[in-house]
Order: C-alpha cells, then sequence, then structure tokens
C-alpha cells in the first residue's frame, strides 16, 4: 500500500492550491468526507498583494497575514500574522481529524507555524492512526527549513509530491486515488 498522508511541494504560484481544489471537488463528487482549509492571497488596488486569508471548505473566511503596521504580531516579511484568526479557523478543523475521511492542510508553512497551537495539533493530526488521511501543502525546500515540515516529510506514511508545471494537470486523480486506496489501511508506509 502507499502512503496514508500527501504532501504537496513545489515553487510559489505552481498550482498546488488549484491542484487541492481539485481533488477536494473529487471527494464531493465521491461523497467522501473532507474537511480543512486554504490560503488565498489578497490583492488590494492595483491588484497588489496585500496579504492571505485563510478559507475554510465551509465557507468561513477569515485574514491570515496583512501588510498593516497597526497590527501587532508575528512577521513574515512584510506581512503581519493574525494568529486570533489563524487559530479560531484551523484549529476546530485540525481537531476533527479523527473523523476519517480527507483533511485538507493548504499550507503548512512559515506564517502558521508561528502558532504553537497550529503546531502541535497538526502533529497530532498526523500521528492519529486512526485519524483522517492528510492532504497538505508545504514550501519548497530551501535554505532555512521549517522543523515540523522536515518531521512531516520523514515521516514513513507520508509521500512528498512534487507539483509543477508539466505535472500540475494531470495529478488530481492520481492524488484521489491513492488517497482512496489507504482509507482502510491505518498503518500505510511509503512504498
Amino acid at each position: 500500500m502507499g502512503p496514508k498522508h500527501i504532501l504537496l511541494t513545489g515553487s510559489p504560484g505552481v498550482g498546488k492550491t488549484t491542484l487541492v481544489e481539485k481533488v477536494v471537488e473529487l471527494c464531493r463528487r465521491s461523497n467522501v468526507p473532507v474537511e480543512g482549509f486554504f490560503t488565498r492571497e489578497v490583492r488590494g488596488s492595483g491588484g497588489r498583494r496585500v496579504g492571505f486569508d485563510i478559507i475554510t471548505l465551509d465557507g468561513q473566511t477569515g485574514p491570515l497575514a496583512r501588510i498593516d503596521p497597526t497590527l501587532r504580531g508575528p512577521t513574515v516579511g512584510q506581512y503581519t500574522v493574525t494568529l486570533d484568526s489563524l487559530e479560531s479557523l484551523t484549529l476546530p478543523l485540525l481537531l476533527k481529524a479523527d473523523m476519517g475521511g480527507i483533511l485538507v492542510i493548504d499550507e503548512i508553512g512559515k506564517m502558521e507555524l508561528y502558532s504553537k497551537r497550529f503546531t502541535t495539533t497538526v502533529r497530532k493530526a498526523f500521528a492519529d492512526p486512526a485519524g483522517a488521511r492528510i492532504l497538505a501543502t508545504i514550501p519548497v525546500k530551501g535554505l532555512h527549513s521549517l522543523p515540523l515540515v522536515e518531521e512531516l516529510r520523514s515521516r514513513p506514511d507520508v509521500r512528498v509530491v512534487e507539483v509543477s508545471r508539466q505535472n500540475r494537470d494531470s495529478l488530481d486523480h492520481k492524488l484521489f486515488t491513492l488517497l482512496q486506496a489507504n482509507s482502510t489501511d491505518k498503518n500505510a508506509s511509503n512504498e
């Protein structure tokens, strides 16, 4: 059997989130339970990026980070991370990881990992042998690795898939099939 969890990586803008959205649609059409969240760029006037939002699969939205000098909190570049919003939207979903089905986490990145509660809850979700299969996005491996991301990459029940412009349009059905193939295999390991 294949891995229980799948981590998608690739360059920014390559289509990881779009690919995850396609897998979510396949789940819904097949009546496979799916929970989770996406992150989206927020554009201001003139098309300039001013931040990121969290959008849950059930339609709730809140800020993840903004360019706003009045905000207080950890920063990534020019963006201030809004930990309260991140935690209030994502933690209830991550805590439902024991639901079976598929849990979507877009993404496990630097902004999200400023929350210790998010980090702890993600770690528990991946470790739960009876929990959901997880489809998550992670940053491309770079000079500044993130400890939790590296820990997840090295798990025996995780497959890391590199998304590229060449393969992004052909991966949705393959990923869905992989996740479905392991729906009854609670102790799957990497092939």
